[in-house]
C-alpha cells in the first residue's frame, strides 16, 4: 500500500488522477483514460526520474499495485535490458515474490512471467530461480498461505520453463497436497508449449504432427 500511495503521488505530480471511472489528465480533463493508457502514456517515465534505479523499481512496481496492468511489467523490462541496465536484482525479484504472495489478483504479475521471463530461455532459469526455485525447501518446510499462493501461481504459469530447470522444484512441490493442482496445471501447459514447438504444418496450413 505504501508504494502504491507512492505512485499515486507521483501520477498526481505529472497531472494525473483516478476518478470514478478511471484516470484524467490535467492536460486533457474530460477525456476518461483507462490504467492501460496511463501505464502506456507514463509508465516508462519512472525511469527517468531523479532517484538511484532501486527507488525508481520500487516506484514502478507501486504503479503496478496501483493500475494493475501489464504494461507497467514491460516497462520495468525495457528498463532492465536498456543501456543503463540491468536493474538492481535483488529489489526486481523481491517485488515479484511479494505480488505473487499478495492475497490480490496476480495476473499481470504471472502473465509478465509467462512471456517476458519464462519464455524467454535467456533468463527463464534465473527468474524461476528467484520466484520459487531458490525457495522450494523453504515453502515445504513451513508452508506459509503466502507461500503457498505464490507457489501455486508460480507453477501454474511455468509451462515454457525447461523441465532441467524446473524438475527438482516440481518434484519437491509434490510433497504437498496443496500444490498438487499447480503441479498438474504446470505439466499440462507445458505439454502444450511443447505441442506448439514441435507442431509442422503442411502447405494447406494443416497440422501433420
Amino acid at each position: 500500500m505504501q508504494a502504491e500511495e507512492a505512485a499515486r503521488q507521483w501520477l498526481a505530480g505529472q497531472g494525473v488522477s483516478q476518478v470514478r471511472d478511471g484516470w484524467a489528465s490535467d492536460e486533457k480533463p474530460d477525456a476518461l483514460l483507462t490504467a492501460n493508457q496511463v501505464a502506456h502514456s507514463w509508465a516508462g517515465d519512472v525511469f527517468a526520474e531523479d532517484l538511484d534505479a532501486a527507488d525508481q523499481l520500487r516506484l514502478a512496481f507501486g504503479l503496478l499495485d496501483l493500475l494493475d496492468d501489464y504494461w507497467v511489467t514491460c516497462e520495468i523490462r525495457f528498463a532492465n535490458e536498456d543501456a543503463e541496465g540491468p536493474l538492481p536484482a535483488d529489489v526486481l525479484w523481491d517485488g515479484y515474490r511479494r505480488r505473487l504472495e499478495a492475497d490480490r489478483d496476480a495476473e499481470a504479475v504471472t502473465y509478465s512471467l509467462w512471456v517476458d521471463w519464462f519464455e524467454d530461455h535467456t533468463t527463464s532459469a534465473t527468474a524461476f530461480a528467484e520466484v520459487l526455485g531458490n525457495d522450494i525447501d523453504r515453502v515445504a518446510a513451513g508452508p506459509s498461505e503466502a507461500l503457498l499462493r505464490r507457489a501455486r501461481r508460480v507453477l501454474e504459469c511455468s509451462g515454457p520453463v525447461r523441465w532441467t530447470v524446473k524438475e527438482l522444484t516440481y518434484r519437491t512441490a509434490m510433497r504437498l497436497p496443496a500444490l498438487h493442482p499447480a503441479v498438474f496445471r504446470g505439466l499440462l501447459l507445458r505439454f502444450s508449449c511443447c505441442r506448439r514447438v514441435v507442431t509442422v504444418h503442411d502447405p494447406c496450413g494443416m497440422p501433420v504432427g
